[in-house]
């Protein structure tokens, strides 16, 4: 990914479905059936939020035999928030124990 556009990126993170299907994949990849018993919604509107997720490369999945499995990009998140830090001038500093 070249140049983050945060503003697409927001938007599709502005739904609470693609929210919680990116919290689901973050332990483990996923297939779309797997997915889908997790929500109360159809197969074909989890692959739509899937290929929106895919789109912003927020998302990427991989083929074993029939099935498609899909995960996280941890690498493009952690690019997305540090970008989004850096453009409003947050820094982000680990907290130290005071003990």
């Amino acid at each position: 990914m070249n140049k983050i556009d945060l503003v697409r990126i927001f938007k599709a993170l502005s739904d609470r479905t693609r929210q919680d299907i990116l919290e689901l994949l973050v332990s483990d990849e996923m297939n779309v059936t797997d997915i889908c018993a997790s929500f109360k919604t159809s197969q074909p509107t989890i692959s739509h939020h899937l290929q929106i997720l895919k789109s912003c490369y927020l998302v990427d999945s991989r083929k074993d035999g029939k099935e498609i499995y899909y995960f996280v990009r941890e690498d493009v998140v952690r690019d997305v928030f540090g970008a989004f830090f850096k453009k409003m001038r947050i820094d982000v500093v680990a907290k130290t124990d005071p003990m």
